[in-house]
Protein backbone atom coordinates (compact mmCIF):
# COMPACT_ATOMS: atom_id res chain seq x y z
CA UNK A 1 0.00 0.00 0.00
CA UNK A 2 1.56 3.51 -1.44
CA UNK A 3 2.01 5.94 1.19
CA UNK A 4 -0.67 8.48 -0.54
CA UNK A 5 -3.29 5.50 0.02
CA UNK A 6 -2.30 5.60 3.81
CA UNK A 7 -2.64 9.30 4.21
CA UNK A 8 -5.84 9.86 2.50
CA UNK A 9 -7.12 7.14 4.68
CA UNK A 10 -5.40 8.42 7.95
CA UNK A 11 -6.73 11.89 7.12
CA UNK A 12 -10.02 10.78 6.75
CA UNK A 13 -10.91 8.90 9.37
CA UNK A 14 -9.10 11.54 11.84
CA UNK A 15 -11.40 13.89 10.57
CA UNK A 16 -14.12 12.20 10.92
CA UNK A 17 -13.67 10.94 14.20
CA UNK A 18 -13.63 14.50 15.19
CA UNK A 19 -16.57 15.68 13.14
CA UNK A 20 -18.54 12.46 15.22
CA UNK A 21 -16.61 13.68 18.66
CA UNK A 22 -17.74 17.07 18.20
CA UNK A 23 -14.08 18.00 20.34
CA UNK A 24 -13.79 20.39 16.98
CA UNK A 25 -16.11 22.16 15.18
CA UNK A 26 -16.94 20.47 12.00
CA UNK A 27 -16.22 22.76 9.64
CA UNK A 28 -12.95 24.08 11.05
CA UNK A 29 -11.87 20.15 10.60
CA UNK A 30 -12.78 19.57 7.50
CA UNK A 31 -11.23 22.50 6.12
CA UNK A 32 -8.04 21.65 7.90
CA UNK A 33 -8.53 17.94 6.46
CA UNK A 34 -8.89 19.04 3.07
CA UNK A 35 -5.49 21.58 3.19
CA UNK A 36 -4.01 18.54 4.47
CA UNK A 37 -4.47 16.42 1.81
CA UNK A 38 -3.39 18.91 -0.63
CA UNK A 39 -0.18 20.01 1.39
CA UNK A 40 0.68 16.40 1.57
CA UNK A 41 0.52 16.61 -1.93
CA UNK A 42 -2.52 13.88 -1.73
CA UNK A 43 -4.18 15.88 -4.28
CA UNK A 44 -2.43 18.82 -6.16
CA UNK A 45 -4.66 22.23 -5.55
CA UNK A 46 -5.83 22.30 -9.06
CA UNK A 47 -7.65 18.50 -8.70
CA UNK A 48 -8.75 19.57 -5.08
CA UNK A 49 -11.03 22.71 -6.71
CA UNK A 50 -12.17 19.83 -9.96
CA UNK A 51 -13.73 18.02 -6.99
CA UNK A 52 -15.69 20.77 -4.71
CA UNK A 53 -18.82 20.40 -6.24
CA UNK A 54 -19.71 24.39 -6.91
CA UNK A 55 -23.49 22.75 -8.28
CA UNK A 56 -24.21 21.80 -5.08
CA UNK A 57 -22.66 24.94 -3.22
CA UNK A 58 -24.44 27.13 -5.57
CA UNK A 59 -27.90 25.79 -5.13
CA UNK A 60 -27.02 26.29 -1.33
CA UNK A 61 -26.12 29.58 -1.40
CA UNK A 62 -29.34 30.71 -4.11
CA UNK A 63 -32.23 28.68 -1.59
CA UNK A 64 -30.65 30.42 1.21
CA UNK A 65 -30.85 33.95 -0.16
CA UNK A 66 -34.06 33.17 -1.26
CA UNK A 67 -35.50 32.40 2.55
CA UNK A 68 -33.80 34.54 4.13
CA UNK A 69 -35.54 37.18 2.13
CA UNK A 70 -39.18 35.86 2.42
CA UNK A 71 -38.49 34.89 6.30
CA UNK A 72 -38.12 38.61 7.13
CA UNK A 73 -41.86 39.02 5.57
CA UNK A 74 -43.35 36.92 8.29
CA UNK A 75 -44.80 34.67 5.81
CA UNK A 76 -43.89 31.16 7.71
CA UNK A 77 -45.29 32.61 11.10
CA UNK A 78 -48.34 33.66 9.43
CA UNK A 79 -48.87 29.91 8.28
CA UNK A 80 -48.05 28.23 11.56
CA UNK A 81 -51.06 30.51 12.90
CA UNK A 82 -53.66 30.39 10.30
CA UNK A 83 -52.84 26.34 10.01
CA UNK A 84 -53.47 26.57 13.94
CA UNK A 85 -56.71 28.22 13.52
CA UNK A 86 -57.35 25.85 11.04
CA UNK A 87 -58.13 23.19 13.41
CA UNK A 88 -59.67 25.57 16.11
CA UNK A 89 -56.85 24.61 18.26
CA UNK A 90 -57.33 20.97 18.91
CA UNK A 91 -53.84 19.25 20.37
CA UNK A 92 -54.10 15.88 17.99
CA UNK A 93 -55.24 18.13 14.84
CA UNK A 94 -52.88 20.43 15.85
CA UNK A 95 -50.04 17.76 16.24
CA UNK A 96 -50.71 16.98 12.59
CA UNK A 97 -51.10 20.27 10.95
CA UNK A 98 -47.43 21.49 12.36
CA UNK A 99 -45.79 18.50 11.32
CA UNK A 100 -47.52 18.22 7.61
CA UNK A 101 -46.69 21.92 7.33
CA UNK A 102 -43.05 21.57 8.73
CA UNK A 103 -42.49 18.57 5.92
CA UNK A 104 -44.00 20.32 3.32
CA UNK A 105 -41.86 23.52 3.85
CA UNK A 106 -38.62 21.16 4.18
CA UNK A 107 -39.71 19.83 0.53
CA UNK A 108 -38.95 23.11 -0.89
CA UNK A 109 -36.65 24.70 2.12
CA UNK A 110 -33.41 23.91 4.00
CA UNK A 111 -34.45 21.90 7.11
CA UNK A 112 -32.35 23.92 9.95
CA UNK A 113 -34.34 27.05 8.10
CA UNK A 114 -37.61 25.23 8.19
CA UNK A 115 -37.19 24.21 12.12
CA UNK A 116 -36.02 27.51 13.46
CA UNK A 117 -39.33 28.91 11.52
CA UNK A 118 -41.56 27.01 12.87
CA UNK A 119 -40.34 25.60 16.40
CA UNK A 120 -41.29 29.57 18.13
CA UNK A 121 -44.34 29.18 16.77
CA UNK A 122 -45.11 25.83 17.63
CA UNK A 123 -43.73 26.60 21.60
CA UNK A 124 -45.63 29.54 21.61
CA UNK A 125 -48.80 27.87 20.58
CA UNK A 126 -48.58 25.30 22.99
CA UNK A 127 -48.10 27.00 25.55
CA UNK A 128 -51.26 29.10 25.13
CA UNK A 129 -52.93 25.21 25.07
CA UNK A 130 -50.81 24.47 27.99
CA UNK A 131 -49.79 21.38 26.80
CA UNK A 132 -46.20 20.43 26.54
CA UNK A 133 -44.28 21.04 23.50
CA UNK A 134 -41.47 18.03 23.24
CA UNK A 135 -44.33 15.85 21.29
CA UNK A 136 -44.86 18.50 18.68
CA UNK A 137 -41.02 18.92 18.92
CA UNK A 138 -40.00 15.46 17.90
CA UNK A 139 -42.72 15.23 15.72
CA UNK A 140 -41.48 18.42 13.75
CA UNK A 141 -37.86 16.64 14.12
CA UNK A 142 -39.25 14.16 12.06
CA UNK A 143 -41.54 15.75 9.60
CA UNK A 144 -38.63 18.19 8.72
CA UNK A 145 -35.90 14.88 7.59
CA UNK A 146 -39.06 13.09 5.94
CA UNK A 147 -40.49 15.96 4.31
CA UNK A 148 -36.62 17.05 3.17
CA UNK A 149 -36.10 13.60 1.62
CA UNK A 150 -39.27 14.90 -0.61
CA UNK A 151 -37.54 17.05 -3.54
CA UNK A 152 -34.47 17.58 -5.29
CA UNK A 153 -33.91 20.68 -3.09
CA UNK A 154 -35.14 19.45 0.33
CA UNK A 155 -32.22 18.25 1.95
CA UNK A 156 -28.59 18.36 1.49
CA UNK A 157 -28.03 14.33 0.29
CA UNK A 158 -30.51 14.69 -1.57
CA UNK A 159 -29.00 18.02 -3.76
CA UNK A 160 -25.27 16.28 -3.38
CA UNK A 161 -26.90 13.19 -5.43
CA UNK A 162 -28.86 15.26 -8.06
CA UNK A 163 -25.63 17.34 -8.39
CA UNK A 164 -23.74 14.45 -8.94
CA UNK A 165 -25.87 12.28 -11.50
CA UNK A 166 -27.59 14.91 -13.61
CA UNK A 167 -30.30 12.45 -15.29
CA UNK A 168 -31.93 12.58 -11.37
CA UNK A 169 -33.64 16.37 -12.13
CA UNK A 170 -36.06 17.83 -9.69
CA UNK A 171 -39.20 16.23 -11.19
CA UNK A 172 -37.28 12.76 -11.28
CA UNK A 173 -36.72 13.43 -7.38
CA UNK A 174 -40.53 13.91 -7.45
CA UNK A 175 -42.04 10.58 -9.17
CA UNK A 176 -39.68 8.48 -7.24
CA UNK A 177 -39.39 9.66 -3.66
CA UNK A 178 -42.32 12.19 -2.96
CA UNK A 179 -45.02 9.48 -2.43
CA UNK A 180 -43.24 7.03 -0.40
CA UNK A 181 -42.07 9.84 2.06
CA UNK A 182 -45.87 10.79 2.33
CA UNK A 183 -46.75 7.24 3.33
CA UNK A 184 -43.98 6.95 5.51
CA UNK A 185 -45.16 10.57 7.32
CA UNK A 186 -48.16 10.13 7.83
CA UNK A 187 -47.50 6.15 9.27
CA UNK A 188 -45.04 7.96 11.27
CA UNK A 189 -47.25 10.93 12.61
CA UNK A 190 -50.08 8.48 13.99
CA UNK A 191 -47.54 5.99 15.27
CA UNK A 192 -46.67 8.89 17.45
CA UNK A 193 -49.96 10.51 17.93
CA UNK A 194 -50.97 7.20 19.64
CA UNK A 195 -47.87 7.02 22.00
CA UNK A 196 -48.68 10.87 23.02
CA UNK A 197 -52.15 10.34 23.09
CA UNK A 198 -52.37 11.14 26.53
CA UNK A 199 -50.25 14.34 26.63
CA UNK A 200 -52.08 15.87 23.81
CA UNK A 201 -55.15 17.45 25.36
CA UNK A 202 -56.39 20.54 26.64
CA UNK A 203 -59.89 22.68 27.84
CA UNK A 204 -62.14 24.48 25.18
CA UNK A 205 -61.59 27.74 26.69
CA UNK A 206 -57.73 27.54 25.57
CA UNK A 207 -58.82 26.45 22.58
CA UNK A 208 -61.08 29.08 22.25
CA UNK A 209 -57.83 31.32 22.52
CA UNK A 210 -56.04 29.96 19.99
CA UNK A 211 -59.11 30.62 17.02
CA UNK A 212 -59.05 33.86 18.18
CA UNK A 213 -55.49 34.76 17.50
CA UNK A 214 -54.35 37.48 14.25
CA UNK A 215 -52.25 35.83 12.07
CA UNK A 216 -52.36 38.55 9.37
CA UNK A 217 -50.35 40.99 12.15
CA UNK A 218 -47.26 38.31 11.37
CA UNK A 219 -46.76 39.80 7.41
CA UNK A 220 -44.86 42.82 8.07
CA UNK A 221 -44.03 43.67 4.46
CA UNK A 222 -46.63 43.03 1.94
CA UNK A 223 -45.14 44.24 -0.76
CA UNK A 224 -42.15 42.72 -0.43
CA UNK A 225 -44.07 39.20 0.54
CA UNK A 226 -45.79 39.29 -3.04
CA UNK A 227 -42.04 39.98 -4.81
CA UNK A 228 -40.97 37.34 -2.41
CA UNK A 229 -43.96 34.79 -3.55
CA UNK A 230 -43.47 35.46 -7.50
CA UNK A 231 -39.82 35.00 -6.98
CA UNK A 232 -40.32 31.52 -5.08
CA UNK A 233 -42.80 30.31 -7.63
CA UNK A 234 -40.72 31.22 -10.52
CA UNK A 235 -38.20 29.60 -8.91
CA UNK A 236 -39.57 26.52 -8.61
CA UNK A 237 -41.48 25.91 -11.89
CA UNK A 238 -37.44 26.46 -13.08
CA UNK A 239 -36.81 23.83 -10.99
CA UNK A 240 -39.62 21.25 -12.48
CA UNK A 241 -38.92 22.15 -16.31
CA UNK A 242 -35.10 22.99 -15.70
CA UNK A 243 -34.06 19.51 -17.76
CA UNK A 244 -35.57 20.99 -21.05
CA UNK A 245 -33.92 24.46 -20.70
CA UNK A 246 -30.79 22.63 -20.57
CA UNK A 247 -29.74 24.75 -16.73
CA UNK A 248 -28.23 23.46 -13.78
CA UNK A 249 -30.23 23.37 -10.39
CA UNK A 250 -27.43 25.87 -9.23
CA UNK A 251 -28.34 28.30 -11.68
CA UNK A 252 -31.89 27.90 -11.35
CA UNK A 253 -31.37 29.20 -7.83
CA UNK A 254 -29.09 31.58 -8.18
CA UNK A 255 -31.39 32.99 -11.00
CA UNK A 256 -33.85 32.94 -8.57
CA UNK A 257 -32.04 34.59 -5.89
CA UNK A 258 -30.42 37.13 -8.27
CA UNK A 259 -34.33 38.58 -9.11
CA UNK A 260 -35.04 38.64 -5.93
CA UNK A 261 -32.02 40.80 -4.68
CA UNK A 262 -32.58 43.14 -8.10
CA UNK A 263 -36.09 43.76 -7.25
CA UNK A 264 -35.46 44.18 -3.54
CA UNK A 265 -32.39 46.17 -4.13
CA UNK A 266 -34.25 49.70 -3.45
CA UNK A 267 -35.24 48.98 -0.11
CA UNK A 268 -32.84 49.86 2.50
CA UNK A 269 -33.49 47.15 5.14
CA UNK A 270 -32.72 44.84 2.48
CA UNK A 271 -28.83 45.92 1.89
CA UNK A 272 -26.23 43.61 0.71
CA UNK A 273 -24.28 42.83 4.01
CA UNK A 274 -27.50 42.06 5.78
CA UNK A 275 -28.95 39.78 3.04
CA UNK A 276 -25.65 37.69 2.76
CA UNK A 277 -25.44 37.35 6.48
CA UNK A 278 -28.51 35.06 6.19
CA UNK A 279 -26.35 32.98 4.41
CA UNK A 280 -24.90 29.91 6.56
CA UNK A 281 -21.36 30.34 4.97
CA UNK A 282 -19.75 28.04 8.21
CA UNK A 283 -22.09 25.35 6.10
CA UNK A 284 -20.56 26.07 2.83
CA UNK A 285 -17.30 25.61 3.85
CA UNK A 286 -18.02 22.26 5.58
CA UNK A 287 -18.96 20.86 1.97
CA UNK A 288 -15.56 22.75 0.57
CA UNK A 289 -13.59 20.77 2.75
CA UNK A 290 -15.58 17.66 2.66
CA UNK A 291 -15.74 17.73 -1.16
CA UNK A 292 -11.63 17.94 -1.14
CA UNK A 293 -11.24 14.82 1.35
CA UNK A 294 -13.06 12.86 -0.51
CA UNK A 295 -11.76 13.76 -3.64
CA UNK A 296 -8.55 12.70 -1.50
CA UNK A 297 -9.59 9.29 -1.61
CA UNK A 298 -10.52 9.11 -5.27
CA UNK A 299 -7.64 10.36 -6.76
CA UNK A 300 -5.48 7.52 -4.26
CA UNK A 301 -8.29 4.87 -5.38
CA UNK A 302 -9.88 4.33 -2.59
CA UNK A 303 -13.00 4.48 -3.43
CA UNK A 304 -12.60 2.47 -6.63
CA UNK A 305 -11.15 -0.80 -4.49
CA UNK A 306 -14.08 -0.15 -1.68
CA UNK A 307 -16.87 -0.31 -4.82
CA UNK A 308 -14.55 -3.36 -6.10
CA UNK A 309 -15.31 -4.94 -2.48
CA UNK A 310 -19.10 -4.07 -2.47
CA UNK A 311 -19.52 -5.73 -5.64
CA UNK A 312 -17.88 -8.76 -4.16
CA UNK A 313 -20.03 -8.92 -1.66
CA UNK A 314 -23.23 -8.37 -2.92
CA UNK A 315 -21.66 -10.86 -6.02
CA UNK A 316 -22.88 -8.05 -8.08
CA UNK A 317 -26.69 -8.56 -7.62
CA UNK A 318 -28.96 -5.34 -7.78
CA UNK A 319 -30.58 -6.71 -4.74
CA UNK A 320 -28.36 -7.40 -2.65
CA UNK A 321 -26.76 -3.97 -3.27
CA UNK A 322 -29.75 -1.52 -3.16
CA UNK A 323 -30.77 -3.04 0.43
CA UNK A 324 -27.50 -2.84 1.84
CA UNK A 325 -26.66 0.58 0.95
CA UNK A 326 -30.25 1.45 2.25
CA UNK A 327 -29.78 0.02 5.96
CA UNK A 328 -26.16 1.15 5.96
CA UNK A 329 -26.96 4.36 5.20
CA UNK A 330 -29.86 4.68 7.67
CA UNK A 331 -27.69 3.24 10.67
CA UNK A 332 -24.72 5.41 9.89
CA UNK A 333 -26.71 8.60 9.04
CA UNK A 334 -28.45 8.10 12.63
CA UNK A 335 -25.00 7.97 14.59
CA UNK A 336 -22.54 10.53 12.11
CA UNK A 337 -23.40 13.28 9.85
CA UNK A 338 -25.03 11.76 6.64
CA UNK A 339 -23.51 14.91 4.45
CA UNK A 340 -19.83 13.27 4.95
CA UNK A 341 -21.44 9.47 4.51
CA UNK A 342 -23.40 10.86 1.08
CA UNK A 343 -19.78 12.36 -0.32
CA UNK A 344 -18.16 9.42 0.23
CA UNK A 345 -20.94 7.28 -1.35
CA UNK A 346 -21.44 9.12 -4.66
CA UNK A 347 -18.25 8.21 -5.82
CA UNK A 348 -18.09 4.76 -4.57
CA UNK A 349 -22.39 3.61 -6.60
CA UNK A 350 -20.61 5.78 -9.53
CA UNK A 351 -17.48 2.96 -9.29
CA UNK A 352 -20.26 0.17 -8.93
CA UNK A 353 -21.22 1.34 -12.37
CA UNK A 354 -17.97 1.07 -13.93
CA UNK A 355 -17.33 -2.08 -12.29
CA UNK A 356 -20.90 -4.16 -13.73
CA UNK A 357 -23.96 -3.30 -12.15
CA UNK A 358 -26.01 -1.47 -14.94
CA UNK A 359 -28.86 0.33 -13.45
CA UNK A 360 -27.96 2.81 -10.50
CA UNK A 361 -30.92 3.96 -10.37
CA UNK A 362 -31.85 1.50 -7.11
CA UNK A 363 -28.63 2.34 -5.34
CA UNK A 364 -29.55 6.61 -5.82
CA UNK A 365 -32.83 6.12 -4.21
CA UNK A 366 -31.54 3.68 -1.85
CA UNK A 367 -29.01 5.99 -0.57
CA UNK A 368 -31.16 8.94 -0.69
CA UNK A 369 -34.01 7.43 1.65
CA UNK A 370 -31.41 5.69 3.95
CA UNK A 371 -29.47 8.74 4.09
CA UNK A 372 -32.21 11.64 4.80
CA UNK A 373 -34.54 9.15 7.03
CA UNK A 374 -31.63 7.89 8.80
CA UNK A 375 -31.27 11.35 10.67
CA UNK A 376 -34.65 10.58 12.39
CA UNK A 377 -32.66 7.92 14.45
CA UNK A 378 -31.15 9.91 17.17
CA UNK A 379 -31.11 13.39 18.44
CA UNK A 380 -27.78 14.35 17.08
CA UNK A 381 -28.60 12.37 13.45
CA UNK A 382 -29.14 15.39 11.85
CA UNK A 383 -28.07 19.33 11.93
CA UNK A 384 -31.96 19.52 11.99
CA UNK A 385 -32.40 17.67 15.45
CA UNK A 386 -29.88 19.63 17.16
CA UNK A 387 -31.74 22.95 16.60
CA UNK A 388 -35.15 21.43 17.81
CA UNK A 389 -33.12 20.22 20.56
CA UNK A 390 -31.42 23.22 21.66
CA UNK A 391 -34.15 25.88 20.86
CA UNK A 392 -36.52 22.93 23.71
CA UNK A 393 -33.73 23.35 26.08
CA UNK A 394 -33.89 27.56 26.16
CA UNK A 395 -37.69 26.60 26.72
CA UNK A 396 -36.94 24.78 29.74
CA UNK A 397 -37.65 21.27 27.73
CA UNK A 398 -34.98 18.53 27.42
CA UNK A 399 -35.03 16.12 24.83
CA UNK A 400 -32.34 14.31 26.38
CA UNK A 401 -30.58 11.46 24.13
CA UNK A 402 -32.03 8.69 25.73
CA UNK A 403 -35.46 9.40 25.93
CA UNK A 404 -35.59 10.72 22.33
CA UNK A 405 -33.41 7.17 21.16
CA UNK A 406 -36.47 5.10 22.64
CA UNK A 407 -39.26 6.41 20.40
CA UNK A 408 -37.08 7.98 17.45
CA UNK A 409 -34.68 4.97 16.99
CA UNK A 410 -37.86 1.92 16.39
CA UNK A 411 -39.87 4.27 14.64
CA UNK A 412 -36.74 5.42 11.96
CA UNK A 413 -36.40 1.81 11.89
CA UNK A 414 -39.52 1.32 10.79
CA UNK A 415 -39.26 4.10 8.13
CA UNK A 416 -36.37 1.93 6.48
CA UNK A 417 -38.64 -1.00 6.41
CA UNK A 418 -41.27 0.93 4.63
CA UNK A 419 -38.39 2.38 2.04
CA UNK A 420 -37.12 -1.44 1.56
CA UNK A 421 -40.51 -3.01 0.78
CA UNK A 422 -40.63 0.23 -1.45
CA UNK A 423 -37.54 -0.10 -3.27
CA UNK A 424 -37.75 -3.28 -3.66
CA UNK A 425 -41.26 -3.38 -5.36
CA UNK A 426 -40.71 -0.85 -7.55
CA UNK A 427 -37.34 -1.01 -9.16
CA UNK A 428 -36.18 -4.73 -7.99
CA UNK A 429 -39.21 -7.12 -8.88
Amino acid sequence: MSTQIILSITIFLVVYAVIISEKIHRTIIALFGGILMIVLGVVSQERAIHYIDFNTLGLLVGMMIIVGITAETGLFRYLAIWSAKKVNGNPVKLFFVLSILTAVLSAFLDNVTTVLLTVPVTVSITKQLKVKPTPYLIAQIFASNIGGTATLIGDPPNIMIGSAVKELTFLAFINNLTAITALILIITLLVMALIYRSELTTTKELCQKISEMDETKQLKNIPLLKTCLFVLTLTILLFITHQYFHLESATVALSGASLLLLLTARSSEHSLEHIFSKVEWVALFFFVGLFILVGGLIETGVISYLAQKSIELTAGNLTAASLLILWVSAIASAFVDNIPFVATMIPLIKDMGSLGITNLDPLWWSLSLGACLGGNGTIIGASANIIVAGLAAQEGYNISFASYFRIGFPLMLLSILISSVYIYLRYLL
